[in-house]
């Protein structure tokens, strides 16, 4: 009976010894469940608030960009403005900041859609029509269309922030022409043309170059390069400026009769904030702020300091002398030829990029000045040699050590991309000229180009405008 006993307790106690590790392991997994839950909750809260950390510091840049860009185009006014005569002076300025009234509505009605929104392989559609669609996704808004792994064209800011920023891109790109055909174009024939051209000229060629889609560019297309603008801003507008001054004609009084710049501060000005500017023109360019746009900045600064410096040389050992109005076009001409590489190049290649584009464009000016071609800011020999020579360039020293989104270069092996870029600048060069002669056409055939001869000697300002820059009585002389 002891012996019975015994077995039993032993056999009780095992069992309460049972119950209790049972119960310790069922109270031990529920708190490691819970725990387990609330870290990978913990950690779920921590990768979203990175997440929102990288979306607010990104789209803050790119509205900072924004901002960079806009005041480019006063910037691009100053510079302007500063070549012509003082009775020049107040329609110059204007054909520039005329620009940010004009297609900063249009890029919002139309502009943007046609540019951007997913459609023909030439232009875009229309289903972001007054903004239809467009707000603060950041991603998923560019929908299933080919390529259908490209769903955002930046996934860390806000689809508005990006609409805005590549407005102001479409502002100042038609502005750029102005500067062939100052002092002898009707202001309202003009205010037409560039409404009429941004839609019809612009918008395509950005479409084709950065929309999803597009012909010519990396979203589905050739796989042209063009990181910032040499193709779509500064080909499109400087050819559309050669053939706009070749059709209207050269000024009155040209070449025998021309008055020296009026303000050489205010091109010093000018190019200052253009140069600014470009740093939101280029490094903004990357779409966020990384590694990229760090070596866009840095090239873009390389490339105009380039510029300026081979441009002195230049005078100096050609002409005796170096001269402000040479420091400012050699900064602009290295800035322009930076501008479709800025983020796919090491800076040492911006820095002869800047070089060799400003002894290009110094020779394509003295050659405009022997042909007596009357560009009278030298539009394209400027923005035209160096967004060619820049594209051009890309193909042979672009790399994706620097931006894996892009594509090697010759000098890395890739023929391809050379041929690739040739490609996209010809196919540019015909769409900017061919848009161009037909739209003045059909302005000359509907409102005329030209206002008439002695307007033109009393100067723009008071003949389009009705007001005086500088507040002097017009006497019909030239000054």
């Amino acid at each position: 009976m002891t012996l019975k006993l015994q077995v039993k307790e032993r056999l009780q106690l095992i069992k309460k010894t049972l119950q209790i590790l049972v119960m310790g392991t069922i109270l031990w997994l529920s708190f490691s469940n819970h725990w387990f839950s609330r870290a990978l909750a913990a950690d779920e809260q921590m990768a979203q608030a990175i997440a929102n950390a990288q979306i607010s510091a990104d789209t803050a840049y790119m509205l900072i960009c924004s901002a960079l860009v806009l005041l480019m185009t006063p910037g691009l006014a100053f510079f302007y403005g500063g070549f012509v005569g003082k009775r020049n002076i107040l329609n110059t300025l204007m054909m520039s900041f005329v620009l940010m009234g004009i297609v900063g509505v249009s890029w919002i009605i139309w502009g943007y859609s046609l540019s951007f929104a997913p459609g023909l392989p030439f232009i875009g559609g229309l289903q972001w029509f007054l903004l239809n669609g467009v707000g603060l996704d950041t991603t998923g808004y560019l929908g299933t269309s080919a390529p259908a792994e490209v769903t955002t064209y930046a996934g860390t800011i806000p689809h508005l922030a990006f609409m805005m920023y590549q407005g102001m891109f479409a502002i100042i790109t038609p502005a750029l022409i102005s500067g062939a055909i100052v002092e002898r174009v009707s202001f309202r024939a003009y205010v037409l043309f560039v409404l009429l051209w941004s839609t019809f000229v612009y918008c395509p060629v950005a479409h084709m170059v950065w929309g999803k889609g597009g012909f010519l560019g990396l979203y589905g297309g050739m796989g042209a390069l063009d990181f910032a603008g040499g193709i779509v801003v500064h080909i499109t507008c400087a050819v559309s400026a050669l053939v706009a001054a070749w059709m209207i004609g050269p000024r009155t009084k040209y070449p025998q009769s021309l008055s020296a710049p009026h303000s050489v501060p205010f091109i010093i000005l000018g190019a200052g904030l253009l140069w600014f500017g470009w740093f939101g023109f280029n490094a903004g360019s990357a779409l966020a702020a990384n590694g990229v746009a760090t070596y866009a900045f840095i090239n873009t600064n390389t490339g105009a300091a380039a510029g300026t410096i081979t441009w002195l040389l230049l005078e100096v050992f050609l002409r005796g002398k170096p001269t402000a109005v040479g420091a400012a076009t050699g900064a602009i001409a290295g800035l322009a030829g930076i501008t479709p590489a800025a983020g796919f190049v090491e800076p040492k290649a911006a820095l002869l990029m800047g070089s060799i584009i400003a002894v290009c464009c110094f020779y394509a000016i003295s050659l405009k000045v022997k042909l007596q071609f009357d560009d009278s800011l030298d539009t394209f020999p400027v923005h035209g040699i160096a967004g060619t020579l820049g594209a051009l360039m890309t193909g042979i020293f672009a790399t994706t050590a620097v931006n894996p989104s892009g594509a090697d270069g010759l000098l890395r092996g890739n023929f391809n991309q050379f041929l690739v870029q040739l490609a996209a600048v010809v196919i540019v060069y015909v769409i900017s000229a061919v848009g161009t002669f037909v739209l003045l056409k059909i302005l000359e055939a509907t409102v005329g180009l030209r206002p008439t001869p002695d307007a033109e000697i009393r100067g723009m300002d008071i003949t389009e405008h009705g007001e005086e820059g500088y507040s002097e009585e017009f006497t019909g002389t030239s000054s």
